[in-house]
Parts: C-alpha cells; sequence; structure tokens
C-alpha cells in the first residue's frame, strides 16, 4: 500500500502551470512539524515536496497562499531526470489524490494579516456567571410515549407471529 496523509502549512504561494498539452500542474511544498521535540527542546519541521495535477492544482491556485495550513492524501512516487549539466537527478514527492482546506476563510485571512482584529479577538473570552449557567434537568427517565402501550413492554412472546431465537 501506498499512501501518505500530511498535514501542514504551505511554504509558499502556489503557481500554477500550464503542461504542452494544456493540463493544469501545481508543485508546492508543506511544512511539516514532527511529533516529538529535538535535542534542543524545539520541534523540527519536514518540507514534503508535493505535485497537484488538473482540478487539485486549480484549486490550489484559487484558493491556497503561503501559510495556509492544508491537509494532503496522495501516494509517495520517485522519478529522475537529467538536469541542465547532463546530471541524473533524483527527486521523491507526494502525488496528490485529495487536499482538504483546514483554515476557515477568517483563518487564512487572519494568518494573512488581513482583518486580523476582529471583535472575537479584540475582546477576551470570559466564562458566563454561575447565575448565567442554570442546570439543564435531564428528562424524567420513564416518559410513556402516549402510543405506547405497556403490554408492548413484556417478553411474552407467545402472541407473535414468528419465533424468537434467544432474544
Amino acid at each position: 500500500m501506498n499512501k501518505v496523509i500530511l498535514l501542514g502549512r504551505l511554504t509558499k504561494d502556489p503557481e500554477v502551470k500550464q503542461t504542452p498539452s494544456n493540463i493544469a500542474v501545481c508543485s508546492f511544498t508543506v511544512a511539516c512539524d514532527r511529533r516529538f521535540k529535538g535535542q534542543n527542546g524545539e520541534r523540527q519541521t519536514d518540507f514534503i515536496s508535493c505535485v497537484a495535477w488538473r482540478q487539485q492544482a486549480t484549486l490550489l491556485g484559487n484558493y491556497f497562499h503561503k501559510g495556509s495550513r492544508i491537509a494532503v492524501v496522495g501516494t509517495l512516487q520517485s522519478r529522475s531526470y537529467d538536469d541542465q549539466n547532463g546530471q541524473k537527478r533524483y527527486v521523491t514527492e507526494v502525488v496528490v489524490d485529495e487536499i482538504e482546506f483546514i483554515d476557515t476563510k477568517a483563518d487564512s485571512q487572519g494568518y494573512q494579516g488581513a482583518g486580523a482584529a476582529s471583535a472575537q479577538q479584540a475582546a477576551p473570552m470570559t466564562p458566563p456567571a454561575p447565575a448565567q449557567m442554570a442546570p439543564q434537568t435531564p428528562p424524567p427517565a420513564q416518559q410513556i410515549d402516549p402510543g405506547f402501550e405497556a403490554s408492548m413492554d413484556s417478553d411474552d412472546s407467545s402472541s407473535l407471529p414468528f419465533d424468537v431465537l434467544g432474544f
């Protein structure tokens, strides 16, 4: 099985290009923090190369930007090519199958700096006073549905038109 799931931030604005056959392609890098901290006490970050094609590439170009949080699902692929000097280069990248928005539109704008001072950010959240938090009383444990007859709640299966197998 070859499946990769990444959650991180874009390292730069995605740039969508067209192949000679007019197919949209977008190469981008996702910065993913590791779960553990290094010896110096700081989290290390991996920078994972990804490539998206067709609609996924267009979606990236239209709605994501540097710093956007993104979830990527895809497959790991290795390939090689000859560079301008004739040297053989090897590339390992994630070929994108799915992209998910992680930020809301407001989060995304706030991260870029636009609209960062919203009313919720300006005023700190304060918990409601105890008087406002009246305890909710649960419904009575034995509410009887008006269409429910008490006789329907019995274990007498002899009057059923089918056999009950040990239930």
